[in-house]
């Protein structure tokens, strides 16, 4: 069941984060987390000019509300729905980048590697705290990201 939050400009301007508490703590309370792995989506209804290029990740008002976000809830990504892009959205939301037409989205190497560790730790701990295999999973993630984790490294932050 994919959970999708609809997201508009009042919304974006007011740094209003209701409509994704309405949801995770519904899950929360319900202790639902788990069964809603990679199933959350974000519907973006933010008008811009149509000659605007730029990306929704370009545009600083949403990228605020992202940090915002992702201060609220660090650990997020565990809900994201990786298979539609969500989980390589939210990361250009707070990781400084670059579109190239030929190959993509460019992160600053520096910026992701600092927010590839800081969600390693973060999604560790959170997912041990609620009884949920951290490892593989947080392998998986930082994959996504180009970066490979060795079971040692593990080992140090356990």
């Amino acid at each position: 069941m994919t959970l999708a939050i609809a997201l508009n400009s009042d919304c974006i301007h007011n740094l209003d984060l209701s409509p994704v508490e309405t949801v995770i703590e519904k899950l929360l309370s319900e202790g639902a987390i788990a069964s809603h792995e990679q199933q959350l989506s974000f519907e973006f209804d933010y008008p811009r000019e149509p000659d605007d290029p730029r990306e929704l990740s370009e545009v600083p008002e949403i990228r605020l509300w992202f940090i915002r976000l992702d201060t609220r809830y660090p650990w997020l990504p565990f809900l994201l729905d990786w298979k539609s892009g969500e989980f390589a959205r939210y990361t250009a939301m707070l990781v400084p980048h670059q579109f190239n037409r030929t190959e993509g989205i460019q992160y600053n190497p520096e910026g992701l590697e600092i927010f590839v560790m800081q969600k390693v730790f973060v999604l560790t701990k959170w997912l041990q705290q609620q009884g949920i295999a951290s490892q593989s999973r947080v392998k998986a993630m930082a994959q996504m990201l180009g970066y490979e984790l060795d079971d040692a490294f593990f080992e140090l932050i356990d």
